[in-house]
């Protein structure tokens, strides 16, 4: 089903079982070394689903179920399929910047076909969208689709709820944040906001009655998430999160140009600082555009290495750099 301002039936379990950013799909990211592609992700899913039916728990994912729009591999979708099935309730899943094309979730997008076919429930506008019965604890959930206006006000929303939960999927300002990224605010009635989106695990905000958590993504999809645990969250009646270990490998990534000797540390940040001279001169979004691939950029820099005559070691994270940011863009 797709939610556009319509609410569920209310269910009664045990907890909410949240799942950060699946990011299924067919194309391995660049820097993952896995021979069988996703494999990892689908075997945190059917982790998931054991949790989730072994505790009697309902299913909330925050988002980009998808790593693209459009999933072409006919296959991987029907084994996603039979694995999101074999939930014992039908997951609720937000719409994340990866799961659409445009500004909001239309028929193009594969995200919209599974929420047609009832194999999830697909939350397609902001507005509030289920009441859980969790033991003794009446739990509201509404949710906000990435690109969607968080709201300032939620009361009234769940009338007789003992908690007020909203689950979001945007750039908050969690740990200093970035130009753009928004900073936790108190959301009037609400006592809990989960947010996607950001890889990470964060450490909680409280602003107001509202408590801001972040449980980060069940897939590491870049290498600066090396050190991030994958987890599942149990969500009880009284608000808090119980971290939930799924099967990872540490030792996914290739970390070449990566990791340089610490005795060479003040030559290569200095080289690194030149390297990229060239490219923060170049007007690199322009040129990204005209050029996808960052060949444009990618040949100014190439020169101004044979012109300083860079070691390699710098080139191989120069490259490396570049590539990450190549691959953000076409992703954003």
């Amino acid at each position: 089903m797709i939610l556009s301002g319509e609410r569920l039936a209310p269910v009664s379990c045990k907890g909410l079982l949240v799942i950060g950013d699946p990011h299924v799909g067919s194309r391995r990211p660049g820097r993952r070394k896995d021979t069988q592609w996703p494999l990892p992700v689908l075997a945190k899913l059917e982790r998931c689903v054991a949790i989730a039916n072994e505790r009697d728990l309902a299913v909330v994912i925050l988002g980009d179920l998808f790593d693209r729009p459009v999933e072409t591999d006919e296959a991987l979708k029907n084994q996603l399929i039979r694995t999101l099935k074999g939930f014992r309730r039908r997951p609720l899943v937000n719409v994340g910047n990866h799961d659409i094309q445009h500004t909001t979730l239309t028929d193009n997008d594969t995200l919209a076909l599974l929420g047609l076919c009832d194999v999830v429930d697909v939350v397609a506008a902001s507005a509030p969208v289920a009441e859980f019965q969790i033991g003794e604890r009446r739990v509201g959930v509404g949710m906000t689709p990435y690109g969607q206006t968080i709201p300032t006000d939620v009361r009234g929303s769940f009338s007789g709820a003992d908690l007020h939960t909203w689950f979001t999927h945007h750039d908050i300002a969690f740990d200093g944040g970035y130009p753009g990224a928004v900073p936790p605010f108190a959301v009037e009635g609400c006592d809990l906001l989960v947010n996607g989106h950001i890889h990470k695990t964060q450490k909680g905000i409280t602003a107001g009655r509202t408590r801001w958590m972040n449980p980060g993504n069940i897939t590491r999809q870049s290498v600066d998430l090396v050190d991030h645990v994958p987890r599942a969250w149990i969500l009880d009646g009284g608000g808090e999160l119980e971290a939930q270990a799924l099967p990872f490998e540490t030792n996914v990534f290739d970390l070449t140009g990566r990791v340089v000797d610490a005795a060479d540390g003040s030559v290569v940040a200095r080289e690194v600082e030149s390297a990229f001279v060239t490219l923060l001169q170049a007007e690199s979004p322009t040129e990204l555009k005209r050029s996808g691939d960052g060949s444009i950029v990618r040949d100014e820099i190439e020169a101004k290495f044979m012109q300083d005559d860079t070691s390699d070691a710098v080139r191989a994270i120069v490259r490396s750099l570049l590539g990450e940011a190549v691959e953000r863009h076409a992703n954003s």
